[in-house]
């Protein structure tokens, strides 16, 4: 019987590192067909991609994954908790998954499967050390960290829970839990180049590392550590100016959009509370560059990645009620390509959930769907790809969701 992958990546961009795990994923699962959750134009460490979501869609068909679908916007740019939650909705929905994979700097899947069930059960001693965590003045990730270190005893978790991939993989073990999902995880240990890292390992880089490379147009390391075929479509998009390095290219947009908003208004965005408000809008109003507001604002509860996430939500118009509905929603199944093992996916998937909210024409979905919930989430990915192409050289064409077909290998 056919086995189904499922993997779960931002590509920003596809690098060799990425290719490593594709290839040992697929190998370990013994895999007939691999799909590929992708965020989009935005990402969850809250920045900017560095191509665009089709762009990378077509790296990820160049190295035989046969069907990739949009992880949406609302949970793109979210905590980890709904990054994971809504990729895990979209691979369990389609009930053609039976595998997932992630990247971990410590793949024993029993010791991360521990931590879920704590976080998936919330025993109550662990939610008290975790509300004396948070009143220490710690950030969330920081206060859960403690507390499960304190709850499970053992000073061997600390090396799994300081590391974000870790974190990330254990979200998705969390997310299957409640989804009470049949989908078996497995965890494919991360080499080589780690998170962050800046360093070349062989013809390893982190895509931090290749992101840093493409600002400082490094394009002789760069070729190193990617695959030819995404070399060669990253190098097409800077030399056509679509290349958006960072969050800062959205500077002056978001200046003006939180000078324009009231306090009240401020706090409908997510994250933003305990007087979070006042201090954005202060800073906000006394300097004119994004360094120096985060630099303002920045504390230990609120970490730079967290405010610029707060700040993401802004320029996109994501709200805390946004998110609620994500949570609460089953989410609609954007494909942005496939290949001819994808199209046979596709196929599977009409015939497993034939009332599965499927979307390969935004124009056809958007005029004829009768989900409002789908509909009204499917314009804030419209949006925020309106406000990426902003970036965009100035011959450059906008309006891409309505003009942009499937992408097919």
């Amino acid at each position: 019987m056919s086995k189904v992958l499922g993997i779960v990546a931002e590509y920003n961009p596809f690098h060799n590192g990425h290719l490593l795990h594709l290839l040992k994923s697929k190998e370990e699962a013994n895999a007939d067909y691999t799909i590929c959750v992708i965020s989009g134009n935005f990402v969850q460490r809250g920045n900017t991609s560095i191509v665009n979501k089709w762009v990378k869609t077509e790296m990820a068909l160049n190295e035989e994954v046969d069907l990739v679908i949009e992880l949406p916007t609302v949970y793109a740019i979210s905590s980890a908790e709904n990054f994971a939650y809504g990729a895990m909705k979209i691979l369990n929905s389609l009930k053609i998954v039976d595998i997932i994979s992630f990247g971990s700097e410590f793949a024993d899947i029993d010791s991360l499967n521990k931590i879920a069930s704590v976080l998936y059960s919330e025993p109550k001693k662990y939610t008290d050390f975790l509300s004396a965590e948070l009143k220490k003045g710690f950030s969330f990730p920081k206060a859960r960290e403690n507390a499960l270190l304190l709850y499970l005893n053992n000073t061997n978790y600390s090396n799994i829970l300081g590391e974000p991939n870790n974190i990330l993989g254990i979200e998705y073990l969390k997310a299957l839990k409640k989804l009470k999902s049949h989908i078996k995880p497995i965890a494919i240990k991360r080499e080589k180049a780690f998170y962050n890292s800046t360093c070349i390992v062989d013809e390893y880089a982190s895509a931090t590392a290749i992101r840093k490379m493409i600002k400082n147009e490094q394009f002789n390391d760069i070729r190193k550590v990617m695959p030819r075929s995404s070399y060669d479509l990253l190098v097409q998009e800077f030399e056509n100016g679509q290349c958006v390095l960072d969050i800062s290219n959205f500077e002056k947009e978001i200046l003006y959009t939180i000078r324009k908003l009231s306090i009240n208004e401020l706090k409908q965005f997510p994250d933003v509370n305990e007087g979070l408000e006042n201090s954005i809008k202060n800073a906000a109003n006394s300097c004119n560059n994004l360094e120096e507001l985060i630099f303002l604002v920045k504390s230990k509860r609120y970490t730079q990645t967290r405010l610029q996430r707060i700040l993401l939500s802004i320029l996109l118009n994501i709200k805390k009620k946004d998110i609620l509905l994500s949570k609460k929603t089953h989410p609609y199944i954007r494909i942005l390509g496939c290949n001819s093992k994808g199209k046979e996916l596709i196929s599977e998937i009409y015939k497993n959930n034939p009332k599965i909210n499927l979307v390969t024409s935004v124009k056809s979905f958007m005029s004829n769907s009768n989900n409002k919930t789908a509909k009204y989430l499917l314009h804030k990915d419209i949006f925020a790809s309106d406000v990426y192409t902003l970036a965009f050289n100035k011959n450059s064409v906008a309006n891409l969701d309505y003009t942009k077909r499937i992408i097919t290998k």
